[in-house]
This record gives structure tokens, sequence and C-alpha cells, in this order.
């Protein structure tokens, strides 16, 4: 069974981002906070492919540095954290292990994390490297969407390696001490288990109802708060989402089928007029959203 993890570990003295995103970025601005990260001597160097996204955290005072190289960050950083989405994070593991600082540490923040474990593995740098997911995020982009309070009292899913665990303890350690986060140290085939059904198949289902809205409610429909609240996911980065349900497939696919049965006794109990069935399955509905909290109509 998984469980919070508290931790004794010294802090990293410089932390690198690859990524200077929603997610990057708040993470320099958390740790840039006086009293702080910042505060206590974490000094924050970050790269972004956008020029003027690195200029503009650096002169927002969330990088101490904004070298114009990745390679530059992974040389200085004690922990390595790769802020970009899933694909890239892959390829810049792989690029930047040969400029990574003796005895660093990587992470990653992305969704789907048996890929990039695996491949840390294949690496060789099981030992200096766990992945991580923080369950915190914003649906605008760029640096501009980052918010120093975006991961206080999050939960953050760290995945390790085979013989990894030395590594997720003080990955996890920095999630809860510079961060505020509540880390959960979480098999990496478990978590992706675990998100399909409760992070990606929501966001197909968002993204299914706004689709079918799109294209067919009639012209001028005001919506109300239930369709606005259904489809809030539906505003997700569509470029980001296509890495993500593409590279869990395997697990998305038989959440979808099971669904498709649901459907399915959805339609039989409306097509015979089964009010029992109806109300049953409405009724489990509803009793799962008052236990998770929300419950007003």
């Amino acid at each position: 069974m998984r469980a919070p993890c508290t931790f004794q570990a010294v802090r990293p003295q410089t932390l690198g981002l690859i990524g200077l995103g929603a997610i990057g970025g708040s993470i320099a601005r958390q740790v840039k906070q006086p009293g702080r990260g910042g505060g206590n001597g974490i000094a924050v160097v970050g790269w972004s492919p956008e020029p003027a996204e690195r200029a503009l955290a650096a002169q927002q005072g969330a990088l101490d540095d904004a070298p114009a190289r990745a390679t530059d960050v992974a040389r200085l950083a004690d922990l390595l954290i790769l802020a970009a989405p899933p694909s890239a994070n892959l390829a810049q593991l792989a690029a930047l292990i040969p400029h990574l600082k003796p005895g660093s540490l990587v992470t990653d923040v992305g969704s789907v994390k048996r890929g990039i474990v695996a491949r840390a593995e294949r690496l060789g740098i099981a030992q200096r490297f766990a992945g991580s997911h923080p369950l915190a995020g914003t649906h605008r982009h760029g640096f501009e969407a980052a918010r120093a309070d975006l991961f206080r009292g999050a939960v953050v899913y760290v995945t390790p390696c085979r013989n990894g665990g030395d590594a997720a303890r003080e990955i996890a350690h920095f999630w809860e001490d510079a961060l505020e986060a509540e880390p959960v140290v979480l098999d990496a085939a478990q978590h992706d288990a675990q998100v399909a059904a409760t992070s990606h198949v929501p966001q197909v289902i968002a993204s299914l109802l706004g689709d079918f809205l799109a294209r067919h409610a009639p012209p001028g429909s005001t919506f109300g708060t239930g369709a606005a609240d259904t489809t809030r996911l539906a505003a997700s980065e569509p470029a980001l989402w296509t890495e993500i349900l593409l590279m869990n497939r395997d697990e998305i696919l038989p959440a979808l089928r099971v669904l498709e049965e649901s459907l399915g006794t959805v339609e039989r109990a409306l097509e015979v007029g089964d009010a029992g069935a109806l109300s049953a399955w409405l009724e489990r509905a509803a009793a799962w959203r008052r236990r998770i909290g929300g419950s007003e109509a």
C-alpha cells in the first residue's frame, strides 16, 4: 500500500529546470519565494527553447541564471527537473546525461511514468533518476501561467527505478521540503494504471463531450454550468494530451472499453424505459461524487 513519505535529506544547492512553462515556471517561482528555497540558499537555473520565456523568468526573479543552452543547466544542477512535454523529456534525458554534474539527481514531471523510468534504466542512471508527477496544473500555458503556490499541499507521485530507492527518497524530500507538496512513492506501472482511470479517461470524456457539443449543439445554444463544468478539461492543450494518451494507450484502451459497456447499459435502460436501472446507475455516480466532495447540484 502506498503511503505519504517524510524524509530528512539535504536540499540541493542548485536546482536546474528544463522547461519554464506552467509547471517548470511554478517550481521556479515557489522555490525562489522569500522564506522558502530562495531564502535558504537554493539557486535556480532554467532553460526554455523560447528566449523570451527565459528572459521573462529571470526578470521576474524566478531564475538566478537563464543559460542559452540546456547542457549548461545540466552541468550546474544538483537536482535537474525535466519539465517539458513527455516526448521532449525523453529526448532531453538522453541528450543531457553526458553533461550531468557528478552526483546529481534527475526527475521529470510528466503524467506517464513507465516510459521515462525504463529509459533511465536503459541509459544506466537508475540510481540517479526517479520520475515525478505532481497532481497540480493549469489549463493555461507558458511561464505567465506559473504560480508560486501551485504545489502547496498537492500530491506528487514519485516513481523509482529498479534499485533507485535512494534517489526517489531524495527527490520526494525535495517536493516535500522545498515545495510543500505531499510526495507518495509509487511503482511506475501502478501509477500509469491508476492515472489512466482517474485522469486520462476523464480527459477523453471531457473532450468527447466538448467535441459533441461543438458539432451538434443547436446554433445559438446557451451553455449552463453543467456543460461548462463537465467540459473543463476539454480546454487542455491538445498537443500535450495527444502525447499523453498515446504513451499510456495500453492502459487507457481497456478502461474505455469498460466505459463502453456502461454506456450500453444506460442505452438499454432508456430503450425499454427501465427507471430502476437508470436510478441505480445515477445513484452510484452521485454517491461516489458525494464521497469525494463538491456535491452541489
